[in-house]
C-alpha cells in the first residue's frame, strides 16, 4: 500500500536524489488531447530545492509538450523508479512553471543547478511546487543496470549556434501536438 508524505525530506529526498532517470507527465486541458509522458536523465540536471519544490533542467528536442501543457494548465507529475535495490516508486505531482531562455529569471533559475552538463542547449527550467508525494510499491519494476548517462543530447547541440537553436525553436518546437504555443 502506498504512503503519502507531507515533504520531500530524509530517506525519501536522498531516494530522488539518488535516482539517474525520472519521467515527467503532463496533459492538455483538452479531453482529447494528448497526455506526454518524457523520460529525463542526466546528472545535475534535477534539484530539490526545498520541502515542496523541484527543478530540471529542460533541454532542446524533438517536441515540447511539457512547455506547452504548463503554459495552459500547470499540472505536471514527476515519477522517480527504483530499478536497483528495494522496490519503490515516488510520484511528486505539482503546479509547475516554464522559465523559458531569455525571459527575465530564466539566469537566475539556471543558478539553482550546481553542475549542469551543459548550458548552451538548455531551453528552460522547469519549476515545480510540489503538492502531494506519494510512494507506491514498485514490485513489477525491473531490475537494471545503471551503466552511465549517454551525452548524445549534449553533442548533438554543442554544434549548434545560438541562433540556430533560436530556429530550432521556432521551427520544431513552436506547438505542440494538440496545437499549444510552446515560446
Amino acid at each position: 500500500m502506498g504512503k503519502v508524505y507531507p515533504a520531500i525530506e530524509g530517506r525519501l529526498r536522498e531516494f530522488i536524489e539518488a535516482q539517474p532517470v525520472f519521467f515527467v507527465a503532463t496533459a492538455p486541458a483538452a479531453v482529447d488531447g494528448h497526455v506526454n509522458v518524457s523520460p529525463k536523465g542526466m546528472r545535475g540536471t534535477f534539484v530539490i530545492l526545498g520541502p515542496h519544490r523541484v527543478a530540471y533542467l529542460d533541454y532542446h528536442g524533438s517536441g515540447a509538450e511539457t512547455i506547452a501543457h504548463l503554459r495552459e494548465n500547470g499540472r505536471i507529475t514527476l515519477m522517480c523508479c527504483a530499478f536497483e535495490g528495494p522496490p519503490k516508486v515516488v510520484r511528486l505531482h505539482g503546479r509547475g512553471r516554464a522559465v523559458v531562455v531569455d525571459t527575465p529569471g530564466f539566469t537566475e533559475a539556471l543558478g539553482w543547478f550546481p553542475a549542469p552538463p551543459d548550458l548552451h542547449a538548455v531551453r528552460a527550467v522547469i519549476d515545480v511546487e510540489v503538492l502531494r508525494v506519494s510512494d507506491s510499491c514498485g514490485y513489477a519494476v525491473p531490475l537494471m543496470d545503471y551503466q552511465g548517462d549517454r551525452d548524445l543530447l549534449i553533442t548533438s547541440h554543442a554544434r549548434r549556434s545560438t541562433e540556430d537553436l533560436v530556429e530550432y525553436r521556432a521551427s520544431r518546437n513552436g506547438a505542440s501536438l494538440d496545437g499549444l504555443p510552446v515560446f
